[in-house]
């Protein structure tokens, strides 16, 4: 998704649940559509797209919980005193099979390939008749199967070896065997590929929100990085560097995490927020924790400026780990604090952090490091206003950002030895903020590590530490060093939590009690 919002608009025909339970209901009520009634024309076929893409604000994802899970996970938060029970054991790494956040993130993502193979099975039957019908039924066709490509890429990412589900058919299938990593992975690019032909560049502006060509090309090229195919994953890349698609960085680095980046030339693929205001469209601004599709109305923004806002509910700090990134060392060997330090977090002079805020409000207001510690400012509204309104953010939630595919540009290069080629990505990244830009990037195995460090710095809070250090090799060591450097404070903590297994999500005990065929390929009840 690109750029604005996309109302939540439902049918019941794609009220699915997981991955093994999605099911029509055999009761025919004479009042009501079915898949064989309902799907006739191009408003039909819309709305079921629309209500693929819904499954963004799906438990597990979006609308609340998929930050939570990949901050506390990757350490760029640590859990404050105000968050406990489920959430807690991810920052502890001390969650299991049965783990809510998990199970919700599955079965969203299952939610998303079953919606989108039901909209692929009903495609194949309308006969669109006019130009502008054909053309809508390939953009359709290719919208649910990038959605579908999308969905399988966190899946093997998280699982590894997961059902795979091709079609309206085999989604009806319960009791499907995991598939392997290799076949996953061919579906992912498959489904990108297909994506790619149809997709518009950009939309009108009626239709802002939905996924664009050079979503579909990011996410390919992604796919080919995380499986170290790098000369595939920069031809992808440097596609989105051309004028085609107008992709540039936003000139406020600040902007793109405000409300302001709805619309950002930046923003390659994102999921859009709105509320509405009480009661407007049904709307409740606590649809997050639950109301989805349900009593939450239409209402699609997220709850995370309230949940992290250290004027609100206080639920996370800003890791020290993360804190301590900011100050390094400069080309001269001077100890250098990068000024996006400022534009993340809320701190003290020392640290780089904020030290006040509601900068454009009647009267700035200074930060209260000592009892408030390192908190959010990313992503927060503290900067125009003293405290939020509820859980009711509209700051659409960054996926994918022309920012992170340079960088990814840069790391297909650098893993090909092309370091003359990374260095000017790497800068143009660093300019932006104005940081100090390299003179040389080094020998190769240099340049990985300030590629890496690149990364954690542009991208903190952004949910994607986690994956570039478990496809780095390096998640378990980088994480159990910094949180056993903690360990004094965060006394519930045990020496090195991240073992082996951690690597993977467990499969969901719900997919274990209701699928025996994976239940018996699950090893160490864990994977």
């Amino acid at each position: 998704m690109k750029k604005s919002f996309i109302f939540t608009v439902l049918v019941s025909l794609l009220l699915g649940v997981s991955s093994c339970n999605e099911q029509f209901l055999d009761l025919k009520n004479e009042n009501a559509y079915s898949d064989a009634t309902y799907f006739k024309e191009a408003p039909q076929f819309n709305e079921a797209v629309v209500a693929t893409y819904a499954v963004f604000l799906q438990n597990g994802m979006y609308a609340r919980e998929w930050y939570f899970t990949f901050d506390l996970l990757a350490n760029d938060a640590e859990r404050s005193p105000a968050l406990l029970g489920d959430l807690q054991q991810l920052s502890e790494f001390t969650h299991g099979t049965g783990h809510p956040q998990i199970g919700n993130t599955w079965q969203s993502l299952y939610r998303m390939v079953f919606r989108a193979n039901v909209v692929l099975d009903k495609l194949a039957t309308w006969t669109a008749n006019t130009d502008a019908d054909k053309i809508l039924k390939a953009q359709y066709t290719a919208e649910v199967k990038f959605l579908r490509g999308y969905a399988y890429f966190q899946i093997v990412n998280l699982w590894g070896s997961a059902p795979l589900r091709k079609s309206f058919a085999d989604s009806q299938n319960f009791y499907a065997a995991r598939a392997t990593k290799e076949e996953l992975w061919k579906q992912v690019e498959q489904d990108l590929k297909d994506a790619v032909t149809d997709l518009p560049i950009k939309y009108e502006a009626r239709s802002l929100g939905r996924a664009t060509q050079g979503a579909a090309v990011a996410m390919l090229g992604k796919s080919y990085l995380f499986q170290k195919k790098y000369a595939e994953a920069a031809t992808q890349f440097e596609m989105l560097t051309g004028a085609a698609y107008g992709y540039k960085l936003n000139a406020s680095y600040d902007d793109q995490f405000s409300s302001k980046n709805n619309g950002s030339p930046e923003s390659v693929l994102d999921v859009p927020h709105r509320w509405f205001g009480w009661g407007n469209n049904g709307a409740n601004q606590y649809y997050m924790f639950g109301g989805q599709e349900a009593w939450g109305g239409q209402t699609t923004h997220t709850g995370r400026a309230q949940e992290y806002g250290f004027n609100d509910w206080k639920n996370v700090f800003v890791s020290n780990a993360l804190v301590a990134a900011y100050t390094y060392k400069n080309e001269q060997n001077a100890t250098y604090i990068d000024p996006r330090a400022k534009m993340v977090f809320y701190g003290d002079n020392a640290s780089g952090g904020d030290v006040d805020y509601c900068n454009t409000c009647a009267k700035t207001l200074n930060y209260n490091f000592v009892d408030l510690g390192y908190r959010w400012r990313k992503y927060a509204p503290y900067e125009f206003q003293e405290k939020t309104d509820g859980p009711q953010s509209e700051i659409n939630s960054q996926l994918i950002r022309y920012a992170d595919v340079l960088l990814m540009l840069a790391e297909a290069n650098i893993f090909q030895g092309k370091m003359d080629v990374a260095l000017p990505l790497i800068n143009q990244v660093r300019a932006r903020v104005g940081a100090f830009r390299y003179t040389t990037l080094g020998n190769q195995a240099n340049a990985v590590v300030l590629l890496q460090r690149e990364r954690q710095l542009e991208l903190a809070g952004e949910q994607t530490r986690y994956f570039d250090l478990v496809r780095w090799g390096a998640f378990k060591a980088t994480i159990n060093a910094e949180k056993n450097a903690v360990r004094s404070v965060y006394t519930t903590l045990r020496l090195n939590p991240v073992e082996d297994k951690h690597l993977l999500f467990p499969i969901p005990q719900s997919e274990k009690d209701t699928n025996p065929t994976v239940a018996a390929q699950v090893a160490n009840s864990w994977n």
